[in-house]
């Protein structure tokens, strides 16, 4: 599926930090927001004649910083002339919206993004001050407020990459351009394969590999995004059509709890299905790159019964105290950082410097710096760098450059490995 720029969803956007009126819940529990005009948005939200308003469906976001799932909430918001009714001023338009789950959240201090989007909507999205949110859609958007006031976004051209796909994909927009001629080639595909059961992960993340043309070899940062991306797509289109059939054939006579064990699986599947994604494909890179490695298991752990995902070049070596511990690596993977790259420090105490793999778009100095302070060093696909502060991008490594280092310890290429299936 071709990928949009930021240019192709967005006519425009502006960012700011929320001054306490801003925050303030009004008596008619409104909020409204000035401001915008400054900021280019009466091109967006055009010019009123006199006593008109403008009502615009939007979403509103709040994104904590922490592991809770974002606040979303769809609603309207209206565009007006604060001015209207004095002939003697000129206008001051403002935007207003009503209090909501959201709004509740907001304080003094937070982030804030307005965004037109193309298809007519407006979208807000707020995040507490200097959190990973905040950077991420700072990142995203290329602006940099520095107070009250809205600066205005530098909306890009570049090719949206998968990570920050899902990134506005949580927020309600399809960042992917529809084709909706090969969603039914890859469903007619998954169908013939796999019937209407999901097959175990490292099966599906297998079977997406292979709808992919990449040279693994010769650039292993961008076939991992490029697996991922795929993988989720046929997720979501075989989930579809697995849950629709459900719906479709009837939950019997115990309807009620059948349903809400059904959803309940839906749900658990979604939350696990990434993460082992990302853990299937790094396994066959590393294999086709002809590693020595092992992934934590059954019999597979380190000290305190520690489970690393990916350990260089066994297990074996860990606990061989004749072993030199310079030349062994472990590498954390998640999709996310926030709060678990912790874990990760404790999962082999002989190795002093750990890695640690995401796929999460632009974390905070402030995180960073503390990984660095406990030695943790980040491993980021190429592709995604962008999205980091440059000051960072000096010191992240890309997944390329990871294997490199781990083939030099193991002495150049070493015996070809079936990816380990777990």
């Amino acid at each position: 599926m071709p990928s949009r720029t930021l240019r192709d969803l967005f006519e425009g956007a502006a960012a700011k930090y929320l001054s306490a009126v801003d925050a303030e819940k009004h008596r008619s529990n409104q909020h409204e927001i000035g401001g915008l005009v400054r900021a280019g948005f009466r091109e967006y939200l055009g010019s009123l004649a006199k006593g008109e308003r403008r009502i615009f469906p939007a979403t509103m976001a709040y994104l904590p910083d922490d592991d809770q799932e974002p606040e979303i909430v769809e609603g309207k918001v209206t565009w007006y002339d604060a001015r209207a009714e004095n002939p003697v001023r000129g206008p001051e338009y403002r935007l207003y919206y009503p209090d909501n789950p959201v709004t509740e959240r907001i304080e003094a201090g937070d982030f804030l993004l307005i965004a037109k989007n193309r298809d007519g909507r407006v979208l807000m999205v707020f995040a507490p001050h200097g959190s990973e949110a905040e950077l991420q859609i700072r990142s995203l958007f290329g602006v940099e407020p520095s107070g009250n006031q809205f600066e205005t976004a530098n909306i890009g051209e570049e090719p949206l990459v998968y990570p920050v796909r899902l990134l506005l994909e949580d927020l309600g927009i399809t960042a992917a351009a529809p084709d909706g001629d090969d969603d039914d080639r890859l469903l007619a595909l998954l169908t013939a394969r796999f019937s209407t059961q999901f097959p175990r992960t490292e099966i599906f993340s297998q079977f997406a590999r292979d709808q992919v043309e990449v040279d693994a070899l010769a650039d292993p940062d961008a076939a991992l995004l490029q697996w991922m991306e795929t993988e989720e797509r046929m997720f979501r289109i075989f989930e579809k059509h697995i849950v629709a059939n459900r719906l479709q054939d009837g939950f019997g006579r115990d309807g009620v709890d059948e349903f809400i064990s059904f959803s309940l699986s839906v749900q658990n599947r979604r939350k696990s299905r990434a993460g082992r994604a990302l853990e299937n494909h790094l396994a066959y890179l590393f294999s086709v790159h002809q590693l020595e490695f092992q992934r934590g298991g059954h019999g597979r752990v380190t000290e305190n019964n520690a489970k690393p995902d990916f350990l260089f070049p066994s297990f074996a070596a860990y606990h061989d105290q004749r072993f030199p511990s310079g030349r062994l690596r472990l590498l954390g993977a998640k999709t996310s950082c926030k709060d678990r790259w912790r874990q990760v420090l404790s999962e082999g105490e002989r190795i002093q410097e750990k890695h640690l793999l995401t796929l999460e778009p632009g974390i905070s100095d402030a995180q960073t710096g503390e990984m660095k302070a406990n030695r943790l060093r980040l491993v980021v696909p190429e592709p995604l760098q962008k999205t980091y502060p440059l000051a960072q991008r000096q010191w992240l490594m890309t997944l390329k450059e990871f294997i490199d280092e781990v083939r030099g310890l193991q002495g150049g290429a070493q015996t070809v490995q079936q990816p380990e299936l777990l």
